[in-house]
């Protein structure tokens, strides 16, 4: 089918289209289920019970569940991933998280949450997702990228097996299904416990799915193409970036599997939203308010640069495949974000996180 595709439309229009579809499923069943990493750390730090961090967890354990079931049947081979092939850094998956952690709390979203509450009208994620990315292209190419290179080169790791937890470990890929089998199972008994309704546990699992989905695709489609083309994760940094530079620079540019997953996660947030009247238009409430969520998007524009993942590319594609660098990044968002949430608005009355389908809305 794939081989088919590619005949008909061509390698680029291809590629760009198993993004859109991605993203479009992505940015549906998130919205449902109102996946979001920030709610979760926040439930875990404040002791909660609110189902955010069991619908994360949902999220996690299915991707790592599918993306190792599709290795061990041979439809993935995880040791072509960058995130494992390539030479990584520690400091700046250790620094990179840390901001990124605390510039998802001050935003009140990581990236992929901005993207879904700006198809929602949300103009609060409009602004701070198009200050993301720019920050994020400036921490790339731009008056931001020697400080980055620096920080990277401070202590870095050789790919391969240095960089992959399994087989730094000495672990099979079956460990690795088991592992996220667990914390599926503790997902289901946690949802049952709060009541989590079925668009929040179903929709995580459909976010889960899609992880695996785009890590399977973009391996196939490069072992038949013409060209070749990296294996690529489903991640929001890099293209976000990428999807600013073909807009204002290089519209010519050839069509590529990050163009169609940012326009696709847009397109299936909005649809979603549309489908059961959750479109609202929403602005800053002040300066001080203002101040926060642009502060919060430079943060984590070079954060998730400079740790080459952000709370998806690193805390589930990243982490599915078990790259090293993703691990410590994903670590390092939860520690900042609980930290940041502890100093800043435990003891104040930030804006309510949105209610799961089902559920009441916060005050």
């Amino acid at each position: 089918m794939l081989q088919a595709l590619l005949e008909r439309v061509g390698e680029p229009a291809a590629l760009a289209g198993g993004g859109l579809l991605l993203g479009a499923l992505f940015g549906f069943f998130a919205q449902r289920s109102r996946f979001c990493l920030r709610s979760a750390v926040i439930e875990f730090a404040r002791g909660q019970q609110g189902g955010k961090l069991t619908v994360w967890l949902f999220a996690f354990g299915s991707a790592v569940v599918a993306t190792q079931a599709l290795v061990l049947l041979g439809a993935f081979d995880a040791s072509e991933a960058r995130q494992l092939a390539a030479r990584g850094s520690i400091s700046g998956a250790l620094i990179g998280g840390l901001l990124f952690g605390t510039g998802m709390i001050l935003a009140r979203g990581c990236s992929s949450r901005l993207l879904v509450l700006a198809a929602q009208c949300n103009l609060r994620s409009v602004i701070s997702g198009l200050v993301f990315a720019v920050t994020a292209q400036a921490s790339w190419t731009g008056a931001l990228a020697p400080l980055r290179e620096a920080l990277t080169a401070w202590v870095t790791v050789e790919g391969g097996p240095t960089r992959d937890l399994l087989a730094r470990w000495q672990l099979g890929h079956g460990v690795a299904l088991g592992f996220g089998g667990l914390w599926l199972a503790a997902a289901v008994l946690w949802a049952r416990r709060q009541r989590v309704p079925a668009w929040g546990w179903g929709g995580a699992v459909a976010v889960g799915l899609t992880i695996a989905a785009a890590w399977a695709f973009t391996w196939q489609f490069g072992r038949i193409a013409f060209d070749p083309t990296p294996v690529q994760a489903m991640s929001f940094t890099g293209p976000s970036a990428e999807l600013l530079t073909r807009v204002l620079f290089a519209g010519g540019k050839p069509l590529n599997f990050d163009m169609g997953l940012i326009v696709g996660v847009v397109l299936g947030a909005f649809v979603a939203a549309a489908a059961f009247g959750e479109l609202k238009l929403e602005g800053f409430q002040g300066g001080a308010s203002m101040r926060r969520y642009l502060a919060g998007a430079v943060l984590m524009g070079f954060g998730g640069m400079l740790a080459g993942g952000c709370a998806v590319g690193a805390g589930l594609s990243g982490a599915a495949v078990f790259s090293l660098t993703a691990w410590l990044t994903l670590i390092s968002i939860w520690l900042a974000a609980a930290l940041t949430d502890r100093l800043l608005d435990q003891h104040s009355q930030p804006s309510p996180d949105q209610a799961m389908p089902g559920q009441p809305q916060t005050p």
